[in-house]
């Protein structure tokens, strides 16, 4: 089986949440939905289960942070090109989320979005052309979207 990731999102409205996350390019997987969790595809590693508040629950005695007045993580995609980027924000905002929570970057060789959902959970969404890093810069090892370098 490949390596996969499951990211876990609570929310509070979950019908709401799936049609956020099907505008913005995820596709839903009925198999592992019901009424209590959507299961939500971007591509064959990476998946998102939005989970009812009292479901998240049951996996967790944590309390539920409000993410529109605290952050935990920012989640971060990768896209391929910039046009790919301004494209899945703007049909994020055209869905009820909020456009660029963070700041944008135009780094030359790296391009960043940001936008929430309507819970608040942050998404990063970059474009990296490696062939344009600068000399003497590569991508920090498993940094993921964020565009951390490291000099060489």
């Amino acid at each position: 089986m490949p390596r996969m990731i499951f990211v876990n999102l609570p929310v509070a409205d979950l019908d709401r949440s799936k049609a956020f996350y099907e505008a913005v390019g995820f596709t839903n997987n009925p198999q592992f939905s019901d009424e209590n969790a959507a299961c939500m595809v971007w591509s064959e590693a990476i998946h998102v289960m939005l989970l009812k508040h009292d479901f998240w629950k049951t996996f967790t005695s944590k309390a539920i942070p409000d993410a529109k007045a605290s952050a935990q993580v920012m989640l971060a995609l990768s896209h391929d090109s910039v046009a790919d980027v301004d494209a899945i924000v703007e049909r994020a905002g055209e869905a009820g989320g909020s456009l660029d929570p963070t700041p944008r970057q135009d780094l030359g060789f790296m391009y960043g979005r940001s936008f929430e959902d309507p819970d608040g959970h942050i998404w990063e969404n970059a474009f990296m052309d490696m062939s344009a890093v600068p000399d003497g810069e590569t991508p920090a090892p498993d940094s993921g979207d964020n565009g951390a370098l490291q000099r060489t």
